[in-house]
């Protein structure tokens, strides 16, 4: 392709043949390279996902269980709350695509302290946001909008459910209008001449954003604008589709506590005896790294309140063909850790919420071949299935909140750092010994337990 010339984004044979082109005549390119742009399967489905496409990059993937779960079943209400018709129990492996060393094992730690009793999950809600603003030209026309707007949801879905709305399907296009995002709720917050309309929509099986930015486009021209218009003669100046309330692809405080996609729940406990034999940790311990983490937490200002689940978060997001940029808004996370007793044995009750999971099971990345391999496996390929799937990472990221915090709290942190130590190459005792200086306070420490890796 010559200097200077358009950058083809469509993915034709001549355009993919192009970029390749290009590329291999780059200083840095090497022809041992060229195997990234040999499909590992047909590759209708990767061109199909995105543009500019070259190639493909491959990530190791790993395999963690059986994790002992207690899910919930859920159904939609007309209102678009979810009501729970029952509990299932089962055991899952779960797929973690990454490169982090470690992790995997980390998070089979967890599922193996908690197989005695298990890990109960819940969905406690499921609802999407877009935010769409209006801005007038003074504050009085916003709050007229905003009062206008009140109680209208049922109103504006009816509009959208209705064939001639004037958003019908044009010939060989998307419709502009998903009969699968349903509106359930909406929300006005004004500012200045602004007035920020919060539209919450439940998208079925699929993640959503595409449905939803079609239904809130309609919504705001077809209905907002032109019956608020005819209905009170004010017109905005201007309309933007999504003013960055909307929670999607950030984390923000509205939505660690209000909600964002699926908001769900897992909780463990597990009893001393287990703690001590496969966390190498004491009840205690876990308690006083509570206090210190939630401490450092409030100083920093840190949304959140949790160790890594991100990590656990991204890993199944990659195996799963689910948007990564969403791992910003999936990982918001509370977790709990709380002193309780079972059969008048001492045990911690540990818990993680997270209040923005943003997945799908249908549609995006999850139509890549080998995300459907990893989906089956996990029971969670097609619709009826994204509850499942919410609760099976919320449980995987406990797992790993689980290890990660045992091995924090354990020996003065003894644990976290052998395992980071081991996975970076670096023999334990030549590490001991260059810090110690052969006889420093590493190396007066009595004899360790047997190593518990993160």
């Amino acid at each position: 392709m010559a200097v200077g010339r358009t950058w083809p984004h469509k993915n034709g044979p001549a355009d993919v043949r192009a970029r390749r082109d290009t590329l291999r005549s780059l200083p840095g390119w090497s022809a041992a390279d060229d195997f990234i742009f040999d499909w590992p399967v047909e590759p209708a489905p990767f061109l199909a996902m995105q543009e500019c496409t070259v190639g493909y990059v491959a990530l190791p993937v790993a395999v963690v269980g059986p994790m002992p779960l207690e899910m919930g079943r859920y159904e939609t209400e007309p209102d678009g709350e979810l009501r729970e018709v029952g509990r299932t129990a089962d055991q899952v492996y779960v797929p973690l695509a990454h490169t982090e060393g470690s992790l995997s094992m980390s998070v089979l730690r967890g599922v193996n302290a908690t197989r005695p009793r298990g890990i109960r999950t819940y969905v406690l809600a499921d609802g999407i946001t877009r935010d769409c603003c209006f801005v007038f030209g003074d504050s009085a026309q916003a709050l007229s909008l905003a009062n206008w707007l009140r109680g209208r949801e049922a109103e504006m879905q009816a509009w959208l459910d209705h064939p001639d709305n004037g958003f019908g399907r044009p010939s060989g296009a998307v419709a502009p209008i998903s009969r699968h995002a349903r509106l359930r709720r909406l929300g006005t917050f004004v500012v200045g001449a602004m007035c920020h309309v919060l539209l919450r929509f439940t998208t079925g099986d699929a993640c959503g954003p595409n449905m939803i930015t079609r239904n809130a486009f309609a919504l705001a021209h077809g209905f907002i604008v032109e019956r608020f218009c005819a209905q009170t003669g004010i017109r905005p100046q201007r309309f933007a589709l999504e003013a960055n309330m909307g929670g999607d692809k950030k984390p923000s405080f509205q939505y660690f506590h209000e909600g964002h996609g699926k908001t769900v729940l897992a909780e463990a406990v597990i009893d001393a005896p287990t703690l001590r034999r496969v966390l190498r940790v004491r009840p205690h311990d876990l308690m006083e790294l509570q206090t210190l983490g939630l401490h450092g937490s409030h100083a920093s200002g840190m949304q959140s309140f949790a160790f890594t689940p991100a990590s656990a978060v991204a890993a199944v997001f990659a195996a799963t063909g689910q948007d990564l940029g969403m791992v910003g808004t999936s990982s918001m996370a509370h977790g709990t850790v709380q002193a309780v007793e079972v059969d008048g044995v001492p045990a911690v009750h540990f818990s993680l919420r997270l209040s923005g999971l943003e997945v799908g099971t249908i549609g995006g990345g999850t139509h890549l071949p080998h995300v459907r391999a990893y989906l089956r496996m996990l029971g969670c390929d097609g619709a009826g299935r994204v509850h499942r799937f919410a609760q099976i990472i919320v449980a995987t990221a406990l797992c790993l909140e689980i290890s990660a915090g045992a091995a924090m709290a354990t020996d003065d942190s003894r644990n976290f750092y052998e395992a980071h130590l081991e996975r970076g190459g670096l023999r334990l005792e030549q590490a001991e010994s260059a810090l110690s200086g052969n006889g420093g306070p590493m190396a007066a420490r009595a004899p360790r337990e047997r190593r518990a890796k993160v």
